[in-house]
């Protein structure tokens, strides 16, 4: 028989392991779950893990998909490295999105050049301004950040709602609820013809070297995870933990309004209902999944991206419901949590008790 004991000390190796056993065990389950609800379990691995990256074309999509997954999730990696547990990047996302969708609706065909900064700008700066209530919340009043910032998610989508289908409406849009499609000149630059990728991914990968450097290269760095992760001693060593708090907050709720502007500005083109696409709470598992490490960010971040291109496809090829991304991206966060129990606890094997080994009658 086996049981769990408490390792002496807690494990390198599946600190690294565990995400990938996490993600074996994921295609497992989904393996099962083709077959229990009567579909090809070979389609629906090749939907979920080959489509997203057959062609150039899929690969650029992919990284479209990728782009606010990274940003929001290197944002979400500082919060929780500082012990600063932010669950609304969500709202953060939409009211960055808002305040750049305001910005670029301001322009028209003679707009100069410098709108597209500007509006890059304002999705952070909105973003910050969300998650600095959470912030403000928390240092004056002790409040929750986790109700809090969860909590702000739905005032986030309320006020989107309420623009996009009363003052914003395009009055030329039959009377759907989105604004007028904003001026070619606020889209976001493209690297490339043919494909959607646009500066959002260097700005991700800049975040990445950014964010590394920052962590474990910096004072600043240091003494913000000391303040989150051990209060009394930064107290001992003179570090704030107030402004540990709003650094990790203003941090990630700028990346998340910044991600915000580059969806709304870029793929989108226009403020509609369905700009809240779920990224905010998906970016929680990458950030984790990544362990909470810029690099590991990056590549967590294109796994989410390909379960959301597999689930799209899922719909269209294979019949299934759209909930089969959030199936697979729930499989893998309690997969993780699951297997990340191998780093303080291991099976230890034993035979059982047995009287008749003791020479009992």
């Amino acid at each position: 028989m086996a049981r769990l004991e408490i390792r002496p000390r807690p494990s390198a190796f599946w600190s690294y392991a565990s995400p990938i056993l996490a993600l074996l065990l994921t295609v497992a389950i989904g393996v099962a779950l083709f077959v229990a609800l009567g579909k090809d379990p070979l389609k629906g691995l090749q939907v979920f893990f080959w489509e997203p990256i057959k062609s150039p074309y899929a690969l650029g999509e992919l990284l479209v998909k990728a782009t606010p997954l990274l940003i929001i999730a290197l944002g979400l990696a500082v919060c929780f490295r500082s012990n600063v547990w932010n669950i609304g990047a969500e709202g953060q996302f939409v009211i960055g999105a808002l305040a750049a969708g305001g910005v670029a609706l301001l322009a028209d065909k003679t707009t100069g050049p410098w709108i597209v900064p500007a509006i890059l700008v304002a999705g952070v700066l909105g973003g910050m301004f969300w998650a600095g209530i959470t912030a403000f919340l928390r240092d004056r009043f002790n409040a929750n950040e986790i109700l809090v910032s969860l909590m702000l998610v739905y005032v986030a989508d309320m006020t989107l709602n309420y623009l996009v289908f009363g003052p914003w409406k395009d009055p030329n849009g039959y009377n759907f609820p989105q604004t007028k499609t904003f001026e070619a000149v606020t889209q976001i630059p493209r690297l490339m013809q043919g494909s959607r990728v646009n500066i959002g991914i260097l700005l991700g990968l800049t975040g990445v070297a950014a964010l590394w450097l920052y962590l474990f290269r910096t004072y600043a760095g240091f003494s913000q995870e000391v303040s989150g992760l051990a209060p009394p001693a930064a107290r001992y060593a003179g570090f704030s933990s107030s402004r540990a708090l709003w650094v990790a907050l203003l941090i990630s709720g700028g990346a998340a309004g910044l991600a915000g502007a580059l969806e709304v500005a870029g793929p989108i083109g226009q403020l509609t209902p369905y700009v809240p696409a779920g990224y905010g709470f998906a970016a929680i598992i990458v950030a984790f999944v990544g362990r909470l490490h810029p690099v590991g960010v990056m590549f967590s971040a294109l796994l989410m991206s390909m379960f959301y291109i597999g689930g799209e496809l899922a719909q269209s090829r294979l019949g299934l419901p759209k909930s089969i991304t959030g199936v697979f991206q729930g499989l893998l966060l309690f997969n993780l949590l699951a297997c990340d129990t191998l780093i303080a606890y291991r099976f230890s094997f034993f035979k059982p008790f047995s009287i008749s080994a003791l020479g009992g009658r």
